[in-house]
């Protein structure tokens, strides 16, 4: 809906208004084929009854608007327009471009925000501030943000359960995943001594601390990587699986919640939660899955991960 033509000050251009409407263009668009000009809003209404243009009748579609020129824009920018407010009070008379910005500053605008001063402190529409009582509505919006708040909680414990049954899901996966390398890699050993194998492996290990997180090398040369196999191979890894752990040195091989840099940065706080064991002789840790249980999944991979540092490994 355009603008009321009694608004402007002096004659406006016929050009310039709305066909539809009669009123100043708003939001101007025009068809492409005819160049006939219309407030957006105005076509949209008439598109929604019949695909015309409603000058000459010729086919026209939504697809079919494009912008006006710059020139009819700029003289539609140059009229000067009465406030929305000037029945209010308002006796600004303003060019139509500066119109929406004045209309957010207007003193006489009673939609326009205002903060009581009787000691609450809330915002409010201007015309609502004389019906304002501070104690009910403080009291109403404490209300609302006690309903947020058990919203929330609510979706707190939803999640909570369902990350309790993908932890469980994740359990029974690593299991099915031992079971079905063993059946395929033709070991004799059963896999639950397989599993327990691991374990006494690792708790032979030093515990180990990281201080330079930042040393991380994400992604080592296979000169790196074979100097790390052949200390996991002689302080006693399971040959089971070495070769997993080497692949798990590099971020390709990463979870999700490492295998990004800024994925790194931004769990950066979650790695001092990780239990991490030593790699004799080398600025490496092992991360292994059994002893971090109670790590996000994001933040593992079967059956290990293997770090390398640059520094930063006591």
């Amino acid at each position: 809906m355009g603008y009321d033509v009694c608004r402007f000050d002096g004659e406006v251009d016929e050009e310039l208004l709305c066909p539809i409407c009669s009123g100043v263009l708003e939001n101007p668009v025009q068809a492409s084929h005819c160049e006939h000009a219309f407030c957006l809003s105005c076509i949209n209404g008439w598109l929604a009854r019949q695909n015309t243009c409603p000058i000459d009748r010729g086919v026209l579609r939504k697809n079919n608007l494009k912008s006006v020129p710059r020139i009819l824009r700029n003289l539609l920018s140059r009229l000067k327009i009465t406030c929305n407010n000037s029945e209010l009070g308002c006796p600004e008379m303003l060019k139509l471009d500066s119109l929406p910005a004045h209309l957010l500053e207007c003193d006489f605008n009673p939609k326009k925000p205002v903060t009581c001063d009787k000691g609450c402190g809330l915002t409010m529409a201007k015309d609502e501030l004389a019906e304002h009582n501070c104690i009910k509505d403080l009291r109403n919006l404490v209300q609302q943000q006690q309903q947020q708040i058990s919203i929330l909680q609510k979706e707190a414990n939803d999640l909570r359960e369902h990350q309790t049954e993908l932890k469980r899901e994740l359990q029974t996966l690593r299991e099915n995943f031992r079971m079905q390398r063993h059946l395929t890699g033709g070991h004799e050993t059963h896999p639950q001594q397989e599993l327990d194998e691991i374990r006494r492996w690792v708790d032979s290990l030093q515990m180990s601390r990281v201080t330079r997180w930042g040393g991380m090398i994400s992604t080592p040369d296979a000169v790196l990587q074979t100097v790390i196999k052949r200390a996991l191979i002689e302080c006693g890894c399971p040959p089971s699986i070495v070769n997993d752990l080497i692949e798990n040195s590099h971020e390709r091989r990463w979870p999700i919640g490492l295998k990004t840099l800024e994925a790194r940065q931004l769990n950066r706080r979650m790695y001092e939660n990780y239990v991490c064991k030593r790699i004799p002789g080398k600025q490496a840790v092992l991360v292994m899955s059994c002893e971090n249980e109670h790590m996000n999944s994001d933040m593992l991979v079967e059956p290990g991960l293997v770090m390398i540092f640059a520094h930063g490994v006591e």
